[in-house]
């Protein structure tokens, strides 16, 4: 199943019309776009379930609703202009998930932690300066690169409490977010073939998310947290 190009028109339109009036209009419109979407994730969780373990149900169950929340916000659009999935890795040893970000001149797939809790990210530092070289191995791994280029994220402009400036580790204790993201043009989004590249993304993200889970389930000794 591919991303349709009627699916990517109707995200152009809806840019360009952000309104509940024009919504109602072309709402069939929005029906088999978000049903070309369900069913293209579908097809992608299908492979991902291959080499992971999810706990996301089914294509409907991952994706994000297309109605945005206002009530706090200064932007008033009611619909966002892209298409929102993401799959859960399943069970308390599977830290961590996959995204796609659907949107014309702007799609990007790729995954990690978004925004880890303040006892989770000094974990995550704590771990990485006892023994920095592994992620540092996973991250200079020429398939990573070639996905993904650099790890990414909100960084710190100085060093951390707590940790030295001086720490050879210092780099990646500065980061706030651990984000792994690839992006694809328009053309190769309609491809027949997006599925599989997809799949072959995620696929690449699995030493970064299972170092992490690793880190984020166990102590420094190694042995596992308790739930």
């Amino acid at each position: 199943m591919k991303i349709s190009n009627g699916n990517f028109d109707f995200l152009n339109k809806i840019k360009q019309n952000n309104n509940k009036n024009w919504f109602i209009e072309n709402k069939d419109w929005y029906e088999k776009s978000l049903q070309n979407s369900i069913d293209f994730s579908d097809s992608v969780l299908h492979l991902l379930q291959q080499h992971d373990t999810i706990e996301t149900l089914n294509g409907k169950k991952s994706l994000y609703r297309i109605y945005r929340d206002i009530r706090f916000s200064k932007d008033k659009t009611p619909f966002k202009t892209h298409w929102g999935i993401h799959y859960k890795r399943a069970t308390s040893l599977l830290r961590g998930g996959y995204g796609i970000h659907i949107e014309p001149n702007n799609t990007l797939v790729g995954g990690g932690f978004w925004s880890p809790s303040k006892e989770d990210l000094l974990h995550i530092r704590l771990q990485i300066e006892q023994s920095p070289e592994e992620l540092k191995t996973i991250l200079q791994n020429k398939n990573f690169i070639h996905h993904f280029g650099l790890l990414k994220g909100d960084k710190l402009k100085t060093f951390p409490k707590g940790f030295s400036i001086d720490n050879n580790a210092i780099d990646l204790l500065q980061y706030k977010q651990f984000l792994v993201i690839k992006t694809f043009t328009n053309e190769e989004v309609l491809k027949n073939d997006f599925v599989a590249q997809v799949d072959e993304t995620f696929r690449a993200m699995r030493p970064f998310l299972n170092y992490m889970s690793e880190i984020l389930t166990t102590d420094l000794n190694g042995e596992l947290l308790k739930s």
